[in-house]
């Protein structure tokens, strides 16, 4: 079977998105992970891995740019010569609007088709009905390919690469941010004996809202903050000082770094940071 979609970067959303969309081995996959458990999950979503970028984006009319914040540019720029004339770069990553633009020139230059996406949800459970928002001048074409590979919520919000990333970024300062105030408040209310009775008087589902958070930054944190280090960046592009942003990219940083897997429930979350002695 033809190779339909290169995959450059395979973590949580590229298999989320794979195993949805049943692409099989016409999805060619690379990661920099070399180690067993990553071709373990080549195997387990049934696409075929390759041994570079360049191999993963031979023939492949589309790529799904799917890495970390912090290597999304880099990344556009080394593979760009290896992007097929015409082809589409749908750049996934959760950077800011002036590294998209950044991104483009390359693959423009190099005769591809940029295409600013969104991931507007976490990739679990929606897989491909998250929601994606897609612009540029290749917003329109971009957004039919990405139907055809099997993605259910495509909207188009502009025609400047950019626009759907400010949009992504300018929501993440509140959706992060509310994460990294969430474990500020419990770390404290912890050490004081008060979880109870702080998060009973916030409303009857904090205590849900506190466990997932702690989830997602215990998971993900490092993650995060390489995408807030962007979102501060949008916010100073736009002459807005990232002064909260800048407390969420070190909370959301500090408990990543931790490395721990996200115990179940609230109450384990709190006991085992507390036994890390996590500064609150």
């Amino acid at each position: 079977m033809a190779c339909k979609v290169a995959l450059i970067g395979f973590g949580e959303a590229a298999q989320a998105f794979a195993a949805a969309a049943n692409w099989g081995s016409a999805a060619a996959a690379f990661d920099i992970r070399t180690d067993a458990e990553k071709r373990a999950d080549y195997a387990r979503v049934g696409v075929t891995p390759c041994a570079s970028a360049r191999d993963a984006l031979a023939g492949a009319p589309a790529a799904l740019s799917l890495v970390t914040a912090d290597a999304a540019l880099a990344v556009a720029r080394e593979t760009a010569r290896d992007l097929g004339a015409g082809a589409f770069w749908f750049d996934m990553n959760s950077v800011a609007p002036e590294t998209k633009r950044a991104a483009e020139a390359a693959i423009a230059a190099a005769g591809g088709r940029y295409v600013d996406v969104a991931v507007m949800a976490p990739v679990h459970p929606k897989r491909t009905a998250v929601p994606l928002l897609v612009s540029g001048p290749h917003a329109d074409a971009g957004a039919s390919v990405l139907e055809g590979l099997g993605f259910q919520d495509v909207r188009c919000v502009g025609a400047k690469v950019g626009d759907a990333s400010a949009i992504k970024m300018i929501r993440s300062v509140m959706v992060k941010g509310i994460e990294a105030l969430t474990a500020e408040c419990v770390l404290a209310a912890h050490r004081a004996n008060v979880v109870d009775a702080v998060l009973s008087s916030l409303g009857e589902d904090w205590a849900q809202k506190a466990d997932y958070n702690l989830d997602r930054m215990l998971a993900h944190g490092l993650r995060r903050a390489a995408e807030m280090e962007e979102a501060a960046r949008t916010l100073e592009d736009l002459g807005v000082a990232p002064l909260m942003t800048r407390g969420t990219i070190a909370r959301q940083r500090a408990l990543g770094t931790l490395g721990i897997a996200p115990p179940e429930g609230l109450a384990a979350k709190l006991a085992a940071l507390g036994s890390l002695n996590v500064p609150a």
